[in-house]
């Protein structure tokens, strides 16, 4: 596979929305945010392929930490061999993971530190996750607030940290906000996406033996994992809480993006923020835990994001009109 191939049929392969982000973006980024993004992917792909038990899972997750660090590619065909995702778009990326490897040791040493950095904290993310949830016989929870708040940090946090930082780099016109402030509203933009996943995932995480909604609160209001699945209503206050978590880091996700002045950027940041935002207002009216199936936004909403990116690529008037 030709290295302009890592974001054009392999990253459609494994995230078509993602994949319209990337090409929206600036090209000097789309190179490095697009292969942290495969990397990223690889590493999820390792830790949620269950045709491979979870001490297999966490050997390979190391492994595949010290390619990225050492900058080699030792062990990959037995990860090959061992970690056999049943989505064929994870299936070819993991096939094409030499080549993805090759990548990360011939960019440059600033984006390639940016992107070691921010997928030790990824790995970690999903380490922590796999080890915890590794017995499937019984639903385990997070233990509280802090544990969720790192865990969102860890998985999708520290990308906004990292996609701020490789903007402000590439280029110096990204943003008149002070940098420090702007990777905070980066990190909770990221957090806020991850709390709408773990909203929206959460029936299907019950059933997969994880529960990301804090224990502690759950015992709160006498409840516990395992009541979620017979008596889905009772988790509508904690549901509440972290629905309005999750509002409160868009909305910060909002401020990053009035702050950004490229346009191209600013079409790549506001689609991952209206979808996000859409999915919320679906979960406030469709509590996830109380319908007979997954809920997602319909592909109208996708197109009608396309749409609306064109005026708010220029104008913060036609962003704040959406709020």
């Amino acid at each position: 596979m030709k290295a302009d191939d890592l974001n054009g049929r392999l990253l459609a392969a494994v995230s078509r929305s993602f994949y319209l982000t990337i090409r929206v973006l600036p090209s000097r980024l789309q190179g490095p945010i697009g292969l942290a993004y495969l990397l990223a992917r690889t590493s999820d792909t390792i830790a949620d392929t269950e045709t491979a038990p979870p001490p297999v899972r966490l050997r390979h997750l190391a492994a595949f930490h010290e390619m990225i660090r050492l900058g080699t590619d030792t062990g990959v065909s037995e990860l090959q061999r061992e970690i056999r995702p049943p989505d064929q778009g994870e299936s070819e990326l993991l096939q094409n993971l030499e080549r993805c490897l090759l990548t990360l040791r011939e960019s440059s040493a600033p984006d390639r530190e940016e992107i070691t950095s921010v997928m030790d904290k990824i790995i970690r993310g999903q380490t922590s996750d796999l080890q915890r949830f590794a017995d499937t016989k019984q639903i385990v929870a997070l233990p509280s607030a802090a544990e969720l708040d790192e865990y969102t940090y860890l998985v999708a946090g520290c990308v906004g940290e990292f996609w701020t930082n490789l903007c402000l780099r590439h280029l110096p016109r990204y943003s008149a906000l002070d940098p420090n402030e702007l990777r905070r509203l980066g990190i909770n933009y990221g957090k806020g996406l991850q709390l709408v996943n773990i909203l929206r995932d959460a029936p299907a995480d019950l059933r997969a033996g994880r529960c990301y909604l804090p224990a502690d609160e759950l015992r709160a209001i006498d409840a516990d994992p395992a009541t979620l699945l017979r008596e889905p209503a009772t988790a509508r206050p904690v549901f509440a809480r972290w629905s309005a978590q999750a509002t409160a880091y868009l909305d910060d996700g909002f401020r990053y993006l009035c702050a950004l002045r490229p346009p191209r950027l600013r079409v790549g940041c506001f689609l991952p923020w209206y979808l996000g935002r859409e999915t919320l207002r679906l979960l406030s009216a469709h509590p996830p835990l109380e319908q007979p199936t997954k809920l997602k936004v319909p592909r109208s909403t996708v197109h009608k994001a396309l749409l609306l990116a064109v005026p708010v690529a220029f104008s913060n008037a036609a962003l704040r009109s959406l709020r």
